[in-house]
């Protein structure tokens, strides 16, 4: 691959990985440059898995030792979008996603519409302590996400970020934080299944991973920092970005 085609990719990395860091969704980036590169689209969803993963893993470790992550709900979350991913991988090898596809952008509308004609939506986080009730939701929200990304997958972790927001009363912050982890768990899983069936090209996966570590880092800083005022307008951009995508680009 030329060089220059690499380095269009190295850079679609960072991008991908500084909006990921913030509002989930940054795979609407890195995918589509991968194949637009020529990459065979089993090779570009390996490698595109592996450079995420890597960026999603220093975003999480920035979010946790900020203290910005509730960890036994994201761990609970975590743990129960593994089982879920794998279940949906599992249907989709049985069952079409087209019908899927036909219902999300009415879902995301729904989900746009309570994020910003709700002012303070995520604006301040509401969340006081876990409760007897909080940790079936976090399975709930686990199962229901991971089998999501696992049987069709666009904008898992914005979703994620949403449901933290709306079930939890966590603020944009710490909502973005425990939805790395979970991301974090299914990309692992997702890594594993690519790198085992040899469908990664890590001449390219490298390069972009440490393009998107560094998007991550900076786009976690910058969340942190300005919280629901900096990533607010980023969720807005990723839910039409996924409106876009999943309504004329299936």
């Amino acid at each position: 691959m030329a060089f220059a085609t690499i380095a269009l990719l190295t850079f679609a990395g960072f991008f991908a990985g500084l909006v990921d860091s913030m509002a989930g969704g940054g795979g609407l980036i890195s995918l589509p440059a991968l194949l637009a590169a020529g990459i065979n689209p089993h090779f570009a969803l390996g490698t595109n898995k592996v450079q995420s993963c890597l960026g999603t893993t220093f975003s999480t470790s920035r979010y946790l030792g900020k203290g910005h992550m509730h960890l036994p709900i994201a761990l609970t979350t975590a743990a129960a979008a593994l089982i879920g991913s794998f279940l949906g991988s599992e249907a989709v090898l049985a069952l079409s996603a087209d019908r899927l596809a036909a219902v999300m952008p009415a879902l995301i509308v729904i989900v746009g519409l309570v994020t910003f004609l709700r002012k303070n939506f995520g604006a301040e986080d509401t969340f006081k302590k876990a409760t007897a009730a909080s940790f079936p939701l976090a399975v709930g929200v686990g199962l229901g996400l991971g089998f999501y990304d696992g049987f069709f997958g666009p904008g898992t972790g914005t979703f994620l970020v949403f449901a933290y927001v709306f079930l939890f009363g966590f603020g944009f912050v710490r909502s973005t934080a425990n939805a790395k982890m979970a991301n974090l768990a299914s990309n692992v899983a997702a890594v594993l299944a690519f790198a085992l069936s040899g469908k990664v090209l890590w001449g390219v996966a490298l390069p972009m991973a440490l393009a998107n570590i560094a998007g991550n880092w900076i786009g976690a800083g910058l969340a942190i920092k300005g919280g629901a005022r900096v990533i607010k307008p980023v969720f807005g951009v990723v839910l039409t970005g996924l409106f876009v995508k999943i309504l004329f680009f299936r």
